[in-house]
């Protein structure tokens, strides 16, 4: 459950790429060789120039128009993260300059200086966003847990782990060195689940080395045949980084069933 942070600027400009190597030489390929596929002899079969893939879309009667609209979907989803920051004109302005093979307005050194410093300042952007979010949600993760730790059933260990017995085993505890089989659920504060193996429609094994401190002590607490709910705070959970999709600073609701002890 351990998964190191990476942290990436979200400047996609290299989506449009895909687009443009031949996307659907796979697809005849495949085709080629499967010469009982109907279906896939059909699609091999190349189109008539200048006929639309998709005929009757208004404005787009031609192949020319539908693939230039395409790529031009693609492009804009790649750039979605920083469109705040763009002049569409002069963005068609650079394209249509290049395409017609005259004189652009910027050299290559030019153009290092303003990815460099644009990509600088978008970091540092996102940074400031990044920490403005773990400082919110630690504030409100102390505030959850100073107010669940009353409420009945709820035991706190000296850690600061959060727990409840839903229902009550016989079995022996696990060990920290200890391969456990459970299912469990995993939740943010604000309901949004972001792992299941209830989902999944299996248990999962877990060595409790292997997991994040919350979750090793707290399933170290169940009998086998025991469900619990546990609330982990960051610090024992994935702390100010995060990971995936859980947030930095997050503190974490599981439901667990341990299932059985794996020797």
């Amino acid at each position: 459950m351990k998964s190191p942070l990476r942290f990436a600027a979200p400047l996609a400009l290299a989506g449009l790429a895909f687009a443009l190597s031949g996307c659907g030489n796979k697809e005849a390929a495949e085709a080629e060789h499967d010469t009982g596929n109907e279906t896939a002899a059909i699609a091999a079969e190349p189109a008539e120039p200048g006929a639309p893939a998709v005929p009757g879309i208004e404005g787009l009667d031609t192949e020319r128009k539908q693939v230039s609209y395409m790529i031009g979907l693609d492009l804009a989803n790649s750039l979605m993260p920083i469109k705040d920051d763009l002049d569409v004109e002069v963005l068609a302005e650079a394209m249509s300059a290049r395409f017609a093979g005259e004189d652009v307005k910027l050299s290559d050194e030019q153009v290092r200086i303003i990815q460099d410093a644009y990509t600088a300042r978008l970091q540092a952007r996102q940074m400031a966003e990044f920490e403005a979010k773990a400082a919110k949600n630690l504030e409100e993760g102390t505030a959850f847990l100073e107010a669940n730790k009353g409420k009945r059933g709820v035991r706190v260990t000296d850690s600061g782990l959060q727990y409840r017995v839903e229902r009550a085993g016989n079995g022996p505890k696990p060990q920290r060195q200890d391969v456990v089989r459970v299912h469990y659920r995993g939740r943010l504060l604000d309901g949004t689940e972001f792992d299941s193996s209830y989902e999944r429609g299996e248990p999962t094994e877990f060595g409790l080395s292997q997991v994040i401190p919350g979750w090793a002590e707290g399933v170290a607490l169940m009998p086998v045949g025991s469900k619990y709910t546990f609330w982990i705070p960051a610090s024992l959970a994935y702390g100010e980084s995060g990971t995936g999709p859980i947030p930095p600073n997050a503190t974490l609701t599981f439901e667990v069933e341990l299932l059985d002890i794996v020797k």
